[in-house]
């Protein structure tokens, strides 16, 4: 089925680019694309992201510590001697 979509020009450049290197047309291209983000979100439960905000407070609360323990954990490499 024909149908058409407005695509920046610097964005169809890339997508003509792409295609390109990897020897495909650009709407086959575009249709893996297409299939690869619509076969991704299929991977969550409807109410996966809702029972997230509902979280709240708890939630960030946990991502925050996360963070800081990452962040701690972080150890920073010596500039490298020439």
């Amino acid at each position: 089925m024909a149908t058409s979509v407005h695509i920046p020009k610097p964005l169809l450049e890339a997508v003509d680019r792409r295609a390109r290197a990897l020897k495909i047309s650009r709407n086959r291209l575009i249709l893996q694309a297409l299939e690869r983000e619509l076969n991704q979100g299929a991977d969550w439960s409807p109410g996966f992201f809702a029972s997230l905000e509902a979280s709240g407070a708890e939630l960030r609360s946990a991502v925050d510590d996360m963070a800081s323990g990452i962040q701690a954990g972080k150890a920073s490499k010596k500039p490298v001697q020439w």
